[in-house]
C-alpha cells in the first residue's frame, strides 16, 4: 500500500513527495510539471525547502534505491526505480 503526502509550498504551490532522504528529510517536486525540486527539512523551526537541480534529485533518488536495497527492502526499491523511470526517461 502507498500513501501520497503532499506539501503548499508559499510560492510554487502543491509539492508532491517522491522519496523519503534520511530521518526528518523528504525530496519533493511540484505537482504539475515535476520540474522543480526540493529537499523538505522538518526541525524544530518548521519546514525548510532547499531548491535542487534535476540531476541532484536523480543522485538523491538512486543513492535512496542503493540503501533500501542493501536494507532488504527490494519492494520499496522497485517501487522507487518505477517511479525513477516515469520522472526521469532517458
Amino acid at each position: 500500500m502507498t500513501s501520497e503526502n503532499y506539501l503548499n509550498h508559499p510560492t510554487f504551490g502543491l509539492l508532491y513527495r517522491i522519496c523519503v532522504v534520511e530521518e526528518n528529510q523528504e525530496l519533493f517536486t511540484t505537482l504539475y510539471a515535476q520540474r522543480i525540486f526540493f529537499l523538505v527539512t522538518n526541525n524544530s523551526t518548521g519546514l525548510s525547502f532547499q531548491p535542487v537541480t534535476r540531476s541532484d534529485a536523480r543522485l538523491t533518488i538512486d543513492t535512496r534505491i542503493l540503501l533500501l536495497r542493501r536494507n532488504g527492502q527490494a519492494p520499496e526499491a522497485h517501487q522507487l526505480q518505477s517511479m525513477m523511470k516515469q520522472n526521469f526517461p532517458g
